[in-house]
C-alpha cells in the first residue's frame, strides 16, 4: 500500500517538485503542471502518463490501473488504486511522470544520478 507521506518523501528527491494542497486534494507539479494528484480520500492517486499506452497499462492490470473520468482523458493521465500499488512500483510510476514536465536536462540528470 502507498499513502501520500510516501510520495511526499519521494516528490521531495525530485527537482522542481512541489506539493499543494488543492480543493482538499494533495498534488505534486512543477510549475504550473501537475504531475501527481491524490483523491481526498487519498484511496486514488493520479499521475501522468502517456496516452497512447495508458490503454495497455489499464488492460494489464485492470485491478490496479483505470483511466481518469471523462473530462481528463484528453490530457496525459492514469489512476490507480493507492491499496494496491507496492513502493517500487509506485516510485517508477511517480518518477517518470515527473520526468515528463520537467526540461529534458533535469529528466537525464535524475537518470544519470
Amino acid at each position: 500500500m502507498v499513502t501520500v507521506a510516501d510520495v511526499r518523501a519521494l516528490a521531495r528527491t525530485l527537482p522542481r517538485s512541489s506539493e499543494h494542497l488543492i480543493r482538499d486534494r494533495v498534488k505534486f507539479r512543477v510549475g504550473s503542471i501537475v504531475y501527481v494528484a491524490f483523491s481526498r480520500d487519498e484511496a486514488t492517486m493520479g499521475f501522468g502518463f502517456p496516452k497512447e499506452e495508458r490503454a495497455g497499462l489499464v488492460a494489464a492490470e485492470p485491478d490496479l490501473f483505470f483511466l481518469p473520468g471523462e473530462s481528463d482523458l484528453r490530457f496525459h493521465w492514469v489512476c490507480c488504486h493507492t491499496a494496491r500499488l507496492e513502493h517500487g512500483y509506485m516510485t517508477e510510476l511517480v518518477t517518470e511522470a515527473w520526468r515528463m514536465v520537467v526540461p529534458k536536462f533535469l529528466a537525464r540528470q535524475r537518470l544519470d544520478s
